[in-house]
């Protein structure tokens, strides 16, 4: 019954955030944005929606409940969602599933982004990896970790690429670490 009620979460979670790009993405284009990175973008569509569909094969329908230590990884999917909600709000209009990019912004780098330039992709990669552990569903934790991370290398490098044509991403985080925060002294 948890995992059925987790999950449940999980998808309609990822519905609410696609009614909130869809918005943002229209916003954006009335302002003049553009989308980078189409030919991309159906594949991490795809991947998504593979992982949750093998989660709940192996979570749901073949699993044998929550792992006995369930509340590791638990706690640390509670962290991520106050980490993505933190993430979303500060990017506000900008937060997007897709590479909409406004020519002459400001890039955002209040909030995580303050930190590091991409807060957002280390949230889905310890999601990818935490949901599936607290249902020992480790064969749908090993095989999209993987896969996410061959997503995001052509995703960041084409989304970080358009924004340095189009806006101050240059200057405002050539010097910030893409995934995990430096040390300040």
């Amino acid at each position: 019954m948890f995992f059925y009620l987790f999950f449940s979460f999980v998808v309609a979670q990822r519905l609410i955030e696609l009614v909130i790009a869809r918005r943002n993405e229209a916003q954006m284009k009335a302002k003049g944005a553009f989308e980078a990175g189409q030919n991309h973008y159906k594949w991490i569509v795809l991947m998504h929606t593979a992982f949750l569909i093998s989660l709940f094969g192996e979570g749901g329908l073949l699993g044998n409940g929550p792992v006995q230590w369930w509340y590791i990884p638990f706690a640390l999917f509670i962290v991520t969602q106050c980490l993505r909600i933190w993430s979303l709000v500060s990017l506000g209009q900008f937060w997007n599933t897709k590479i909409i990019i406004l020519p002459g912004a400001k890039v955002v780098a209040r909030g995580p982004y303050r930190f590091m330039r991409h807060p957002n992709y280390v949230i889905v990669a310890t999601e990818i990896i935490v949901i599936p552990l607290i249902f020992q569903a480790y064969i749908t934790a090993i095989v999209f970790t993987i896969l996410n991370a061959i997503v995001l290398s052509f995703r960041i490098r084409v989304e970080e690429q358009a924004l340095q044509q189009a806006t101050n991403y240059y200057e405002t985080f050539s010097k910030r670490p893409r995934f995990f925060p430096k040390e300040t002294k």
